[in-house]
């Protein structure tokens, strides 16, 4: 698996749409300074995954954005598609089978940037281990720039390490053992937060179990206490039943004994001749009704009842008079 194709499309000065076709053997870029040399490098560590833009000469991820002159508007999007020749069956799983392997990374500003391997889309972490697995990637100690072999000369122990196993081809290794640990971690962190919350859980259980146990114990309180008062009630309803036929009874036993009863006798001293009133309102006979006699007019019965109530006036005679006496 070699490198066949670079295409750049927004890429720092490369603002046209650009194809470099990488040959077999050594190919060598030769041109002034400033002329977009180095922009090559940059852009394959930047397609192969690269995250720091101090490494790409700048300050933020957006700087790799065609800036724009003063001839030329500024862009908004930047493109890099990488092509390898995977003739030789020779790319790590799944790619393998594949004759051709495009790898592209495309940003937006202000947005952030996607990969994508044969138009799939993909995490940067699976690009990151496809080159690492095929022995490269963008901090490969194949691709040297300036200053990278005096880097590598006082390297220390730990770098030199990072540089054999890059070069025995065990660098894919390391890397996913690296993420497991990291993955591991999370997952221990999980767990203990996981203990956290079963003890929390333990805590609300056992007051929910009370609760139910108390909901439980005052809803069979509840059911004794209406079977109670439904027995009450229908207790004293059979009382009143059996005070009502009682009542009822001698009821009927006092209308039996007013019916069977003889008339009374008429009063002593009571003459024999019928009196010239006699009504339902008054209690005994008499000559002439009484003055709240209901049977009498109303106005009769009221002009009766003021004479009866008001005192005679005397008239004295006045002194002076014809009708006073002789003294």
């Amino acid at each position: 698996m070699h490198f066949a194709k670079l295409r750049l499309n927004g890429f720092k000065s490369f603002v046209d749409p650009t194809e470099l076709v990488i040959e077999a053997g050594v190919t060598g870029i030769v041109g002034p300074n400033g002329c977009g040399k180095s922009n090559l490098v940059e852009a394959l560590r930047w397609v192969m995954g690269e995250t720091s833009a101090k490494r790409l000469r700048g300050g933020e991820m957006d700087d790799v954005i065609f800036a724009g002159t003063t001839t030329r508007p500024a862009r908004n999007i930047a493109e890099v598609m990488l092509q390898l020749d995977n003739a030789a069956h020779d790319a790590p799983q799944p790619y393998d089978a594949l004759n051709m392997i495009e790898i592209g990374r495309r940003i937006e500003r202000g947005v952030g940037s996607d990969y994508r391997i044969n138009d799939r889309e993909v995490r940067a972490r699976d690009v990151q281990l496809l080159f690492a697995d095929a022995a490269t990637g963008a901090h490969s100690s194949a691709m040297i720039s300036q200053g990278r072999i005096g880097a590598i000369i006082t390297a220390k122990p730990v770098d030199r390490r990072g540089l054999l196993e890059e070069a025995a081809g065990i660098s894919g290794l390391h890397s996913r053992r690296h993420e497991t640990e990291l993955r591991l971690k999370a997952a221990e962190t999980n767990l203990s937060r996981l203990d956290d919350v079963l003890r929390t859980l333990e805590a609300q259980l056992e007051g929910l179990k009370k609760q139910a146990r108390q909901a439980q114990r005052y809803r069979r309180l509840s059911d004794w206490i209406r079977r109670a008062e439904g027995m009450v009630l229908h207790l004293k309803y059979q009382a009143a039943s059996v005070e009502l036929a009682a009542a009822e009874e001698r009821l009927r036993a006092a209308e039996r004994i007013v019916a069977d009863a003889p008339p009374p006798p008429p009063p002593l001293g009571a003459s024999a001749r019928p009196s010239r009133h006699s009504c339902r309102h008054c209690a005994m006979p008499r000559r002439w009704p009484p003055p709240n006699c209901s049977a009498l007019p109303w106005r009769a019965r009221r002009s009766r009842t003021r004479s009866a109530a008001s005192p005679r006036r005397v008239t004295r005679p006045r002194r002076g008079s014809s009708n006073s006496p002789p003294t």
